[in-house]
């Protein structure tokens, strides 16, 4: 597989359009982070790390519905930069999604994170992916 985000980001979408209320995905450590940005931002309702399945394990990503419309929190998620065609940012240019209510998630010198910590801190880094 030459795009792991990618594969993480489809396996997302899929189950989002199947109705799914937990998926699973193979780890990694840069999955792993941006599994934590989607609970802490409040795109998932949980996550749960298990190792002992697989060479690396899986995470268990339980989807955020709404209890009335049976909407997805998640409306969008796009891949930005690919492994033949990275895209950079610095911190003066940081990208705004969809006019401030989503969320770029980037990979800097310090870690991944949104473009608003980024933003803040003052760094820039590779675009990951968007999600609104």
């Amino acid at each position: 597989m030459t795009d792991p985000i990618a594969d993480y980001l489809t396996r997302l979408r899929n189950a989002i359009m199947a109705g799914h209320r937990v998926v699973e995905v193979p780890t990694s450590k840069m999955k792993r982070e941006i599994t934590k940005i989607l609970f802490d931002q409040g795109y998932i309702l949980n996550y749960k790390f298990v190792e002992n399945e697989g060479p690396k394990g899986t995470i268990k990503i339980a989807l955020k519905y709404d209890p009335v419309d049976k909407v997805c929190a998640i409306k969008n998620l796009h891949r930005i930069s690919r492994p033949g065609l990275r895209q950079y940012t610095g911190y003066k240019d940081m990208p705004r999604v969809l006019n401030g209510l989503g969320i770029a998630i980037l990979s800097t010198s310090q870690g991944v994170m949104t473009n608003k910590e980024a933003k803040e801190r003052k760094i820039g880094g590779e675009v990951l992916c968007y999600v609104y």
